[in-house]
């Protein structure tokens, strides 16, 4: 395999995408409220038809809680539900400590039912409009450096040692194609082998809402994936292995999200989330100079909001790689240049900054060259002013 990190920065100019929409693969949901008739809560539910079963199963929780805490109210149905009253809920969430982000969810799965309580006919008006929460905690995702990401990819830790050869292909093709393709947790586990066209480099990935995306498979990737689906899968596999999983765990079962972070526990050398390498894919295209909305296709994100949070990832880094340069040198000289001034896309630039340390972005959108002589440091790059 590839042994430096550098190398496996992906080509975003070389991917295709191929974005289709289906909804298949719905999950199903028990209700546990009471009085679900009077809530209507398995018909809003059932409506729910372009999310993903997760984000169902967090919807269906948050209303159950929501009719309980309203049943000790002594409001027995939706129609004596005012704002006062969605007001002091959300407010009581803040008291028992809840986390922001956990309450604005709940609020979310507020406006959402009673917007279609109001759509239906089932109320005459909205309660939930203008309700609000506080907003997420807003960090940033966490970007592996690039000697965790060998040691997670290249050169795993010695808690490895033991592993079967089954294994270690196993455990290669799913950390590559978390790096490599972005997947999530649940869309890699959820991959089966007519999803895979190995000799074409691609897979087809079920993403949040059963909506279909088709993705590029990197050449580790790729090699990876053939090691295990021709080796190490028929060693690990039982009689009673499901024929339409891609990974198996070392029982035989389909692999899931926990198997996911077991694995990579024994494999980073610090705690990382299997998430940390969706987060880092993203940022090294965005840190090559791939386009937002390309990466936002190939991560599957619904809202460009989403993928625009790894752009102040990119930045943040760039200004940190700047620090410890100009701790290093001490004094240096800065030179302001508009994007615009520029022969090379501003992506190239980060990309040649990245390599020798010499370029910043500014949150203006400006870009900083440091350097006893930074016109020169760029005319060595290829870019011209």
């Amino acid at each position: 395999m590839i042994s430096s990190s550098a190398h496996r920065r992906r080509d975003v100019g070389l991917l295709h995408v191929y974005p289709i929409e289906s909804n298949m693969r719905t999950g199903t949901v028990t209700a546990v409220a009471s009085d679900s008739d009077l809530w209507s809560l398995d018909a809003f539910c059932s409506s729910l038809t372009s999310v993903s079963a997760a984000t169902l199963r967090a919807y269906r929780s948050d209303l159950d809680s929501f009719v309980i805490w309203c049943e000790r109210a002594e409001l027995d149905s939706p129609i004596r539900v005012t704002r006062t009253t969605l007001r002091r809920y959300v407010g009581s969430l803040a008291t028992r400590q809840y986390a922001r982000r956990t309450i604005a969810r709940k609020a979310s799965a507020l406006r959402r039912y009673f917007g279609w309580l109001t759509r239906t006919g089932l109320l005459t008006s909205d309660p939930s409009a203008g309700l609000s929460a506080p907003g997420g905690s807003g960090r940033l995702p966490r970007v592996l450096r690039d000697d965790e990401l060998i040691a997670v990819l290249d050169d795993p830790p010695g808690t490895t040692a033991n592993d079967t050869p089954a294994i270690r292909s196993r455990d290669d093709a799913v950390l590559e194609l978390l790096y490599g393709s972005g997947l999530r947790v649940s869309e890699l586990c959820g991959l089966r082998p007519e999803d895979l066209d190995i000799a074409r480099r691609r897979v087809v990935v079920w993403g949040k809402g059963s909506k279909q995306r088709v993705v590029p498979l990197s050449e580790p990737a790729c090699h990876a994936l053939r090691q295990w689906l021709d080796h190490g899968r028929r060693v690990i596999a039982t009689a009673d292995s499901p024929a339409d999983a891609v990974f198996l765990n070392q029982r035989g079962r389909q692999l899931g999200p926990r198997d996911v972070r077991r694995l990579l526990d024994r494999r980073a050398p610090s705690p990382t989330h299997p998430h940390a390498l969706r987060h880092t894919f993203a940022t090294h295209l965005l840190d090559g100079g791939a386009d937002l909305r390309a990466v936002q296709e190939l991560l599957g994100h619904a809202d460009l909001s989403t993928t625009q949070h790894y752009t102040h990832v990119s930045k943040q880094r760039l200004r940190n790689v700047l620090d410890r340069a100009a701790a290093e040198r001490g004094a240096y000289v800065r030179l302001a240049i508009a994007p615009t001034a520029l022969a090379a896309p501003e992506g190239a630039v980060v990309a040649a900054f990245e390599r020798a340390d010499l370029l910043d972005l500014d949150p203006m959108g400006e870009i900083f060259v440091t350097g006893v002589d930074p016109e020169r440091a760029l005319a060595d790059f290829g870019f011209a002013v």
